[in-house]
């Protein structure tokens, strides 16, 4: 088991979850990003000692704004957020939330929060003046001003091609294909 995945258990115990949502393995399989806080002047380890940890990852999400209508779009989320127990309440959270704003390029407000906790939103709203919530049907929340300068963290989607008739493809076609080209 890897320093990754004794936090990400940290983490679902933390949140009351039926089981982690970071794994070693699921960070390999995704596109998601991982940062790490670490105090490399722990004595007697070595190596230095896991702080916490921020997962976050573009989701292709449709989402609600304030007149209810849906808007299809690809907003970096926060998926994962822990810092340990023991050093909770010390400063480290805000430094590590903050260090990932500035590597993302992205302000607070245009973020979608993935299922958060009760203690995530009063970070937020401490940190951050993140109050007012825009009511989704689905797990994520977002924040008011989340679609007042949408295309900084939104990846655009591409426009749907018009549908046509499904046509039947065969071997034959295939082979004719490969032998065009």
């Amino acid at each position: 088991m890897t320093v990754i995945d004794e936090m990400g258990k940290a983490s679902a115990k933390a949140q009351n979850l039926p089981a982690p949502i970071t794994s070693a393995s699921r960070m390999q399989t995704n596109r998601h990003v991982l940062y790490i806080l670490m105090d490399h002047d722990v004595k007697g380890s070595g190596k230095g000692a896991v702080i916490g940890f921020l997962k976050v990852g573009y989701k292709k999400l449709f989402v609600l704004d304030r007149h209810g209508a849906h808007n299809e779009v690809e907003p970096l989320c926060v998926l994962d957020f822990y810092i340990h127990e023991s050093l909770q309440r010390h400063g480290y959270g805000k430094e590590l939330f903050q260090h990932m704003l500035q590597s993302e390029r992205v302000e607070p407000h245009q973020l979608a929060v993935d299922r958060p906790s009760e203690k995530l939103l009063c970070f937020l709203r401490k940190h951050y003046n993140l109050k007012e919530t825009i009511s989704q049907v689905n797990n994520f929340v977002i924040f008011e001003g989340f679609f007042a300068n949408q295309h900084a963290p939104v990846r655009k989607l591409l426009p749907k091609r018009p549908e046509e008739e499904i046509k039947p493809y065969s071997l034959t076609d295939r082979e004719y294909k490969k032998q065009k080209s």
